[in-house]
């Protein structure tokens, strides 16, 4: 997710600091579906009238959710580190434009039904209480015993303080939510994440730190020159954490897309010290999706700017050491960046929300969306929010970046594709020579900023309706890089030669290899509304051939559906009540699993329609029916990401 964007002056030039990337600039420089059982502102303080006068009562067999009508098809240093022996020493030419045509001749949106009549969401953007001490939940049907350990989500869970309040939905203050599962019982806790922000903002009772869409006021305790000043220093970072559970040397912690972590206890979910990566490498971020190899090392990516450009770069933690006595502190130490990636563009990087990797590669995709670094530097000053600083550029293609995981050499060889959007991979893996990679995808990128609470919070049917329908789709697609491309290998012809793959890729010319990808999907999953946050096997297959991933369906602004795929026959298992909005759905291998799909999937269901009318949901994984579910009094608003920590 995105988070907050800073600016201010220094003796040696202006900088700046947004997701994933903080900025120098200095003086002189340019800158089969079987249906189972189972840049707009606003205060964000709209309420949406609910459907009827009294809450429908939650169905318990699934049955058609909405209604659809066809679409016509027509914090404060800047890395300076220049120089080292990880740095790749290819010089990037400019982001290339477009040339190839796309495979699909309308967009994702003109492929999927219409909505009409859609219910209001608002309740599920709302701040609610915390739940510090565990409660127990109301078991119906069966929770496998086998089942230890920990569900644990992350997201956002108040949305203003005193009178202010936030702008996007991204902003509101993280939430940690555990759902502890032992001997087939549930009990549920949650805590607010004590972060600098948030104790900040409660101590002052309003907004004092700014946020991706909110721009904090100047104190209006002050007069009017240090109001006016106010806007030229250097805004407090912000380490609201609400996007992931993260793990590096066996610690958890809760992590954003700034250069700051908060340590956390995965039991109490107590917060502990909050963790900046610029203290141990010369990096000024980490995303929130890093990558685990099976011997324990994490791998992630961050930015750095200096005199010798833009750079992304490939960060790894090293796995704890053996018979070390462990404090109770962050240790990140023997961190470093093993590749930097000069940047097409340096004057305008691309955001990117996480990478892939396989047994020996990792690729960076660097996307048509755009930071304007210029306009970073005005937003302060005006007094503006930075939810609107990312462009959609589809002129330019989207290049894949092949670095080898153990060397950090990257190839010499440029692999492009039609200008698309990614948010989350799926897998990747090698097969006789070739990298086959699966993500989610789409074919706009102004997407994120779309997401403000006033949007969110819009009245059902029409209103609701006319925000959905103008939201770019997502869908799984596969892309097939060759591996070994050389002087030798033939212009224009596909070099992909794997049995049943239908992704294509041609040298275009020396060095330079265009790929066009395979949809991995059928026309069924239209009516889903596309897919998002896809997840698998993880500990036994990222990396590897698979079979099967798990997802959200979207046929509402969030989440309305969970979705199994089998990448093989492209055939899905549904589960989707009317009324029922689930998180990301996590798959949990049972102890004696001898196929991909042993185990269970869980979920975390809300709904609008009713007050406290939460529940876990434990989904057989190979059958995708129903198990059980954990009932909880309390209200959760919709939130991001989750992990199953596994108990002893």
């Amino acid at each position: 997710m995105l988070r907050s964007i800073q600016f201010g002056p220094r003796k040696s030039g202006w900088w700046c600091h947004f997701p994933t990337l903080r900025v120098v600039v200095e003086p002189g420089r340019g800158t089969t579906r079987r249906s189972n059982h189972g840049d707009l502102l606003g205060d964000g303080n709209s309420s949406a009238p609910s459907r009827s006068t009294s809450p429908p009562r939650i169905p318990l067999h699934p049955v058609p959710s909405g209604t659809f009508t066809p679409s016509p098809s027509p914090d404060s240093t800047s890395c300076q580190e220049e120089d080292g022996p990880c740095r790749s020493g290819l010089e990037r030419p400019a982001m290339s434009k477009s040339k190839e045509p796309q495979t699909q001749s309308i967009s994702s949106r003109q492929r999927c039904p219409q909505a009409n009549g859609l219910e209001s969401v608002a309740p599920l953007v709302r701040s609610v209480e915390e739940t510090p001490d565990p409660i127990p939940t109301t078991i119906k049907g069966t929770v496998p015993a086998w089942i230890n350990g920990s569900f644990l989500r992350n997201g956002p869970g108040k949305f203003e303080f005193g009178k202010d309040r936030y702008t996007h939905w991204f902003d509101g203050m993280a939430m940690m939510h555990r759902f502890h599962i032992c001997d087939g019982n549930v009990t549920y806790s949650s805590r607010f994440l004590q972060s600098d922000s948030y104790v900040c903002n409660s101590e002052k009772n309003r907004i004092v730190v700014s946020e991706f869409g909110t721009l904090a006021m100047p104190d209006p305790c002050k007069n009017i020159f240090a109001r006016f000043f106010s806007r030229f220093q250097i805004p407090k970072a912000t380490d609201n954490a609400s996007v992931h559970f993260v793990k590096y040397k066996g610690d958890y912690y809760v992590s954003t897309e700034t250069n700051y972590m908060r340590r956390v206890d995965p039991q109490s979910l107590e917060t502990k010290e909050k963790v900046d990566w610029s203290q141990y490498i010369a990096v000024n971020s980490a995303t929130a999706h890093p990558h685990y190899d099976r011997e324990g090392a994490t791998y992630n990516m961050g930015n750095s700017y200096g005199k010798s450009g833009f750079f992304y770069n490939i960060i790894r933690v090293p796995p704890p050491e053996d018979n070390v006595a462990s404090e109770d502190s962050a240790d990140l130490t023997g961190a470093k960046v093993i590749c930097s990636i000069r940047a097409a563009e340096p004057r305008k990087p691309s955001y990117y929300h996480s990478f892939v990797m396989s047994e020996n590669y990792i690729v960076f995709i660097e996307q048509p969306i755009k930071l304007d670094l210029l306009k970073f530097m005005l937003y302060r000053i005006q007094g503006k929010s930075f939810h609107k600083v990312m462009t959609w550029e589809p002129q330019y293609n989207t290049i894949f970046h092949l670095v080898d995981r153990h060397t950090g050499k990257e190839s010499e060889v440029r692999y492009f594709t039609a200008p698309m959007f990614t948010l989350h991979q799926i897998n990747a893996f090698e097969d006789n020579g070739f990298l086959v990679m699966d993500m989610c995808c789409g074919d706009d990128g102004e997407v994120i900023g779309d997401f403000t609470l006033e949007n969110l919070r819009r009245g059902p049917g029409e209103d609701m309706d006319k925000f959905y329908n103008s939201l770019c789709r997502n869908f799984p697609r596969r892309y097939v890089l060759p591996l070994n491309v050389d002087e030798k290998t033939p212009l224009d012809q596909n070099l992909v030669t794997l049995h049943n793959y239908k992704a294509s890729a041609k040298k275009t010319k020396p060095g330079e290899v265009y790929m066009t990808h395979e949809e991995l999907h059928d026309d069924e999953l239209l009516q889903y509304g596309g897919l998002e946050f896809p997840q698998i096997n993880y500990e036994r297959y990222n990396g590897r051939p698979y079979r099967y991933f798990y997802s959200c369906g979207f046929g509402h602004v969030f989440s309305d559906s969970l979705l199994k795929m089998d990448v093989h026959t492209k055939e899905l298992k549904v589960w989707r009540y009317p009324g029922l909005f689930p998180s990301e759905p996590v798959f949990v291998a049972s102890p004696k699993a001898t196929e991909e799909d042993d185990g269970v999937v869980l979920s975390v269901i809300i709904t609008p329609r009713e007050e406290k009318s939460t529940f876990l949901l434990v989904l057989d994984a190979k059958t995708f029916t129903e198990l059980g579910r954990a009932e909880v009094p309390v209200n959760i608003p919709y939130g991001t990401h989750g992990v199953f920590n596994e108990m002893g």
